[in-house]
């Protein structure tokens, strides 16, 4: 079964930190020569295909997604060579090496050869969607639904092993978002020896920082599973020389949200001369279909099986995907992935063939599968 790894290793080799064409031509011209599926670039770079019932107005959707940028890679995953313009990939001890292969080249190789080899079931449409700008806050998920794409289930195949237990590759049903919001402090500057004469937006700044420590970190629950955000102030600054009153203070706050949950941030502005802006918000999600859910994760506890490894389980993840744009469009996830906790983004990343394979089968699965 080398055939997965070779087109991972592909993928993984075409450079896409800063432009993702090449690495969605690789993609766009794999599926057009190895299926026969309907098959679409958008103008932003996004690659979509279907198959299926794809003319069936009363058909069932179900899409496996992933994206095909990755972050800046370090020195020591590039050739240093322009005239290729390649990124260095190893395999190495049973895995994978080079920026990507984690996050998420690897997955996104699994999801084409289960996109290829799947059988739906009568009545659904299947569709393969690898988006631009999932580093950048999923600007290529956010294009292509606001362009229709809203199928009714979607698997999205960022990381989801060694979370339950090592070894095994879990069913994520829901995960944080992240509320990246400012605080603005205004006061009136003055003389630091007549402090009298000002409004220190320092002390405002504190007033509301205190609002802050006292609100209540969101939290939910999904399918049985508990999710926890959390709210914290990592930013902090005001003033500009050390004998002036301050008359301006900025405080960064980074909120992790939890589905249908938000901290009451609103409340800071009761401090006279703050203001509370909302700078990014990327969604969170949670499953909206329990038995999509169960399915999923009685495929892949049957692929184990199959495999002679543990069961995996419903979990949750802490980190924000392009399963939140989704969800908040109306679409029913579920994230199941290759990747490990502290393998992506990483001057190491890494992924493990065996685990990239076995996500192949539990694409194939839960693409061939009812619930």
């Amino acid at each position: 079964m080398t055939e997965i790894v070779d087109l991972a290793e592909r993928l993984v080799a075409i450079p896409s930190h800063e432009d993702e064409t090449a690495a969605g031509d690789a993609i766009e011209e794999w599926l057009r020569s190895e299926t026969d599926a309907r098959v679409e670039r958008d103008d932003v770079g996004n690659v979509l295909a279907y198959t299926g019932a794809i003319d069936d107005p009363r058909a069932t959707s179900l899409a496996l997604i992933g994206h095909h940028d990755v972050v800046p890679p370090t020195e020591r995953q590039t050739t240093g060579d322009d005239a290729t313009g390649k990124y260095v990939v190893e395999r190495r001890d049973g895995r994978l090496y080079g920026r990507g292969a984690a996050d998420m080249k690897g997955a996104v190789a699994a999801c084409m050869l289960a996109f290829r080899d799947a059988e739906p079931p009568a009545g659904r449409e299947l569709a393969f969607a690898s988006f631009v700008g999932e580093e950048l806050g999923g600007t290529g998920a956010r294009h292509a639904i606001e362009n229709g794409f809203r199928p009714d289930h979607a698997v999205v195949a960022e990381g989801s092993t060694n979370y339950s237990k090592p070894g095994v590759t879990d069913v994520v049903v829901a995960h944080k978002g992240r509320r990246a919001s400012t605080l603005v402090a205004d006061g009136v500057s003055a003389h630091a020896s007549e402090p009298e004469s000002g409004e220190n937006a320092v002390y405002r700044a504190c007033d509301a920082i205190d609002v802050v420590r006292d609100l209540d970190a969101p939290e939910t629950e999904v399918l049985g599973e508990p999710v926890f955000g959390s709210i914290a102030v990592t930013e902090i600054d005001g003033g500009d020389t050390w004998n002036v009153i301050p008359d301006r203070c900025e405080v960064t706050i980074d909120e992790r949200t939890v589905p249908g949950e938000r901290a009451s941030l609103e409340r800071t502005e009761s401090v006279d001369g703050v203001e509370w802006s909302v700078d990014q918000d990327l969604p969170p999600m949670g499953c909206s279909d329990d038995a999509f859910a169960d399915a999923a994760l009685d495929v892949a506890r049957s692929v184990h099986a199959d495999l002679g490894l543990d069961r995996p389980e419903h979990v949750t993840k802490p980190h924000a995907t392009d399963a939140g744009w989704l969800a908040e469009a109306g679409t029913a996830c579920v994230v199941c992935g290759a990747s490990e906790p502290g393998e992506a983004h990483t001057d190491t990343e890494s992924v493990s063939i065996a685990v990239v394979k076995r996500c192949r089968a539990i694409y194939r699965g839960i693409a061939e599968r009812s619930w």
